[in-house]
């Protein structure tokens, strides 16, 4: 995929915001308070999309901030959210004044960016010792059903590409070496959520209609015999977080 590929998929999330938001998953809290040092009194979230770690970040108490660079994602986040700043801009231009934020976090988003133009900007927004901490909610397919919902939907639209920890090896002074951390978790949805979160991928925005539709049938079906989820109203989709963080070494 070229690089103009790249950024359309990487700005494809609006046409499916309002599922985005409500088949997401939050961050579990302990990934939270990993990636935040308790000295932040300002933080930014860089790639907000319709603000489902931005909520977090404010509900702590936070001065947060939300950079977000499509529209429909900032009029989502900005519906949910009315009482925080939400701002247009790129993780390779972003929108604050220097030294103006004590840490970065980055949801979902790092390895959609241009490392070489973002971790410069990072860096020039952050204060001195500041924090850019990278975060990536994973499905853990140790799950048998959580691995047969994956083989339902990797055949399908623009081939699946690794995500988890994309651009973090270009990580490098003024930034500290960066750590690592995971966070196992299971986060709770109905039906109807589940397939917003197929909905709210970016390989099935780019599926032409009639194929989303047959895909959506597919993955009912398989809810509806699969017997981890046969019956139930519920489901409980397993997780395993990544967490990187670094520092500024000045």
């Amino acid at each position: 995929m070229g690089c103009s590929d790249h950024r359309v998929q990487a700005l494809s999330f609006g046409a499916a915001a309002a599922a985005y938001q409500r088949g997401r998953p939050p961050y579990p809290a302990q990934a939270i308070d990993w990636m935040v040092p308790a000295t932040t009194r300002r933080v930014l979230d860089l790639g907000a999309g319709t603000g489902k770690l931005t909520r977090q970040l404010h509900e702590r108490g936070l001065d947060t901030i939300a950079v977000e660079p499509d529209e429909q994602m900032r009029a989502e986040l900005t519906r949910n959210l009315p009482g925080v700043p939400v701002l247009a801009g790129y993780t390779e231009a972003i929108p604050l004044s220097d030294h103006s934020v004590d840490t970065v976090v980055a949801a979902q988003v790092w390895h959609w960016v241009d490392t070489e133009r973002a971790l410069p900007e990072v860096a020039r927004v952050l204060t001195p010792n500041g924090t850019l901490s990278l975060v990536w909610n994973i499905h853990d397919e140790r799950a048998d059903w959580v691995a047969g919902l994956d083989r339902i939907l990797h055949p399908h639209g623009i081939p699946r590409v690794p995500s988890v920890g994309v651009g973090v090896d270009a990580i490098q002074r003024p930034f500290a070496p960066v750590e690592h951390h995971t966070v196992e978790w299971c986060n709770h949805l109905t039906r109807a959520e589940l397939l917003d979160l197929v909905a709210s991928g970016s390989s099935f925005i780019a599926l032409p209609p009639a194929e989303r539709t047959a895909l959506l049938a597919e993955v009912r079906t398989f809810c509806a015999t699969h017997p981890a989820l046969a019956g139930t109203k519920n489901i409980t989709m397993p997780y395993i977080t990544h967490c990187y963080r670094t520092h500024l070494l000045r």
